[in-house]
């Protein structure tokens, strides 16, 4: 059974910095497409970030040059580093597994792209 669990968030002033872990089992990581994403109330579920099979990233225009996508197979275990962080950057933090091997979409990853999902991890921002 697929199980995605992430932890890290927490509450930060403006410009400071966070990093999301999200532990995986259940399935073989290195054959997975991982992603996260965000939802603030209200609003509709973002994607952040995406890295595939090859190793290669992709992300929403938003948080480029402050978030960075990274995965520790050995630790099955995938991270978000949060940099630079605004208030628009609130929100609860999901990651997602996608099976398969899966090439670089070049774009932000969809919902729909993925199979899997945590349970989340709240971000508070505050200016």
């Amino acid at each position: 059974q697929v199980k995605l669990v992430e932890s890290g968030g927490g509450s930060v002033q403006s410009g400071g910095s966070l990093r999301l872990s999200c532990a995986v089992s259940g399935y073989t990581f290195s054959r997975y497409c991982m992603g996260w994403f965000r939802q603030a109330p209200g609003k509709e579920r973002e994607g952040v970030a995406a890295i595939f099979s090859d190793g290669t990233t992709t992300y929403a225009d938003s948080v480029k040059g402050r978030f960075t996508i990274s995965e520790d197979k050995d630790k099955n275990t995938l991270y978000l580093q949060m940099d630079s962080l605004k208030p628009d950057d609130a929100a609860m933090y999901y990651c997602a597994a996608r099976e398969g091997y899966t090439s670089n979409w070049g774009r932000a990853p969809r919902a729909n792209d993925f199979f899997y999902w945590g349970q989340g991890t709240q971000v508070t921002v505050s200016s």
